[in-house]
């Protein structure tokens, strides 16, 4: 598995820098964000270095099967099942991606309008 020393969300999958994880497996880690935008604010990322949905290639299907049961299974955790929860990826600065570590945020437990903010 490729990782990259100088990525944030590697070195928090390596447990390398803390972080509040609610669910780990062999290729994904899940952990609350440090700077929610809703009550239920989840970032779910595989354990393998991919910088965003564009560069995944198809032996990944596996991976993001899991982390969209992943996702499932936090909102039904957090409470949120009924209710609602999105699901969402940044690709690039202009959409808002930061860290360019494929990860998805899992938003719940608020309103949400459609176009985001």
């Amino acid at each position: 598995m490729q990782t990259d020393s100088s990525c944030l969300f590697c070195r928090i999958a390596a447990r390398e820098i803390p972080a509040d994880i609610v669910r780990e497996s062999d290729r994904l880690v899940a952990f609350r964000d440090t700077n929610p935008q809703a009550s239920t604010h989840i970032l779910l990322i595989p354990k393998e270095h991919v910088r965003s949905i564009a560069d995944i290639e198809d032996r990944h299907g596996d991976l993001l099967a899991d982390i969209a049961q992943a996702a499932a299974q936090l909102a039904a955790a957090e409470g949120i099942e009924e209710s609602g929860w999105r699901l969402v990826t940044n690709v690039g600065p202009d959409a808002g991606q930061s860290v360019f570590h494929l990860h998805f945020h899992l938003l719940g437990g608020r309103q949400m309008g459609w176009p985001p903010g």
